[in-house]
């Protein structure tokens, strides 16, 4: 299966970093840098205080902005809570769902994530929905049985339709931000895994066309080992994500 048309995505999650003034110093530094590059879209998502600074230092350009959380519900008693009509209202146009921190952390469930997915698909968001294992569950031979889950609960009751306009984001949970990382071998075959389900769940036009991007400790000397790989359509970046350099570096240097 090629990857010639699936058009590569790579993207940043900030987590919980920057003030509103360091989001327009990052982007005045990192917009110049990425300005003639095509090949590839260029995903960004900030704190949620942020998401407006950052739709105004991108406005114009070819990179959008992402929220990293939202709630499903449109509006309501939720204190704290944001709506996915509001995220786009304040500039967004992609929408991080699942999150292995918001799993683990925070304690959402499959169900939740479900929800939040649907939520954002109906705002017109692209969701870019995650899952992905922890150490133990890989020491156990567990790997494909909790991303099959989590697969299954989190986006496979959506029509085919809603599926065509998602992407997954497959992160292997004791790779994040412990500078330890899923050899390219190792992310490609849970891919493939993960686009196998996809094909059994909706169908193999479904399964060909959909991106599949790797998070776990992506930085700028592994980034075209992982993209080399054919299974491998894009990439979720944590920490490098934070420095304008060194994600730039990943968005120009990821074919080379």
């Amino acid at each position: 299966m090629t990857q010639s048309k699936r058009r590569r995505v790579i993207a940043g999650n900030w987590k919980m970093f920057k003030t509103q003034a360091e989001t327009r110093a990052f982007f005045a530094a990192f917009n110049p840098s990425v300005a003639g590059v095509t090949d590839c879209d260029i995903v960004i998502a900030p704190p949620s205080i942020n998401i407006p600074a950052a739709a105004a230092a991108t406005k114009g350009t070819h990179i959008a902005i992402s929220s990293q959380n939202h709630y499903w519900e449109k509006e309501g008693a939720f204190t704290g809570e944001i709506s996915a009509g509001m995220v786009v209202e304040a500039g967004c146009r992609y929408a991080i769902i699942g999150h292995s921190e918001r799993r683990h952390i925070f304690g959402e469930t499959n169900e939740m994530v479900f929800k939040k997915t649907k939520s954002a698909l109906a705002a017109g968001l692209t969701p870019i929905v995650c899952i992905g294992e922890m150490l133990a569950d890989r020491q156990a031979g567990r790997t494909e049985n909790i991303c099959q889950t989590q697969f299954q609960g989190s986006v496979g009751a959506l029509t085919p339709e809603e599926f065509s306009r998602i992407l997954v984001a497959y992160e292997p949970v004791w790779a994040i931000g412990t500078g330890h990382t899923a050899t390219p071998e190792i992310a490609a075959a849970v891919h493939g895994f993960v686009r196998q389900c996809a094909a059994e769940m909706f169908s193999a036009g479904h399964a060909a066309a959909i991106r599949i991007l790797y998070g776990g400790s992506v930085k700028p000397d592994n980034i075209q080992g992982l993209m080399a790989q054919v299974e491998i359509d894009g990439v979720l970046v944590g920490g490098a994500s934070l420095d304008p350099k060194s994600f730039a570096t990943i968005v120009k240097d990821w074919q080379r």
